[in-house]
């Protein structure tokens, strides 16, 4: 296949590139580099079937030659990114998803929307299943992501009723790995940083809040499976080993040898920061045959081997 992948310099975009290209696809990257960065497909450099294009996807458009698919994975995707840069998410979630559905409408190809799990804002279905509508605040700090995620679902379905376009939606869970920013503010850089720093880890309030941590490369192969199945609904990816963020605090120091320990602080929570997140991975069983294989204590040592290098 020849396929194009937006957000390709990202975290989960340019591990999106490695398994195309592992899998002997052709792949067009498409970054405007607002969050992702050209290190994480460095290593691609003079492949001849990798192709970067630098280019803001809430602009048209214009790929010459043939695509079999479109994978649609550029926006801020952590807090710290989204709320710097509201604006900008929701045209991406907007814009952007309209451009790369017209684009793959054009080429005849398949298109893959990445959702997220907080298109189900603070939940009060606890695990959540696709088929619950959410508890989303549209006009709080977080509605720029959630609302552009929740638009851009429903523009993907609204294509594919009205012009018949193969689409998949992905909703995905809290997801970690090697090329995550130290800097974007989500718990697992947070607390690898501080633990290699030897400091103590922040655990806001009491820690009681839950994730559920699923580790990049089951992610991926979830992604592949679901644009090359027959299957249009959403679909959640993501791992079921849902744990407090004071016991990954305590896994992580454990994992580092960090002798610091953990210092509590009191925080405003964030106007409709989800306080539990666990999906129910039925769906993606049953459909796809998929379900995580990479446990938290085997996903870590080389997510943390990573972050050695960069703090």
């Amino acid at each position: 296949m020849r396929v194009l992948i937006t957000g390709a310099a990202g975290f989960l975009g340019s591990h999106l590139c490695d398994r195309f290209l592992a899998e002997g696809h052709s792949v067009i990257g498409m970054d405007n580099l607002i969050t992702g960065n050209t290190q994480n497909i460095a290593h691609l450099a003079g492949n001849p079937d990798f192709h970067f294009i630098r280019h803001d996807v809430t602009n048209h458009i214009f790929v010459k030659g043939s695509l079999d698919a479109v994978l649609h994975f550029a926006s801020p995707a952590s807090p710290i990114d989204y709320l710097k840069f509201p604006i900008q998410t929701l045209k991406v979630g907007a814009l952007g998803t309209h451009n790369t559905l017209g684009l793959a409408l054009g080429k005849g190809a398949r298109f893959l929307l990445a959702s997220t799990s907080e298109i189900y804002g603070d939940p009060l279905v606890h695990p959540q299943r696709e088929d619950y509508h959410g508890n989303v605040d549209a006009i709080g700090p977080r509605g720029c992501y959630d609302e552009a995620k929740r638009f851009a679902e429903a523009l993907t379905m609204a294509y594919h009723r009205e012009h018949g376009l193969e689409t998949r939606i992905v909703r995905i869970f809290n997801t970690y790995g090697p090329r995550m920013r130290l800097d974007d503010g989500r718990v697992v850089p947070n607390f690898i940083g501080q633990a290699l720093r030897g400091e103590p880890l922040t655990v806001y309030g009491d820690g009681s809040q839950t994730r559920s941590f699923q580790y990049v490369d089951d992610l991926i192969e979830g992604l592949y499976r679901l644009l090359l199945c027959d299957f249009v609904e959403p679909v959640n990816i993501g791992t079921t080993e849902e744990m407090t963020i004071l016991q990954f605090a305590h896994i992580v120091n454990e994992i580092t040898g960090n002798a610091a320990g953990i210092v509590f602080k009191q925080q405003d929570r964030i106007k409709g920061d989800p306080q539990t997140r666990r999906p129910d991975n039925s769906r993606a069983k049953t459909v796809l045959g998929w379900e995580p294989k990479i446990p938290l204590r085997d996903g870590l040592p080389p997510t943390i081997a990573y972050f050695r290098g960069v703090v």
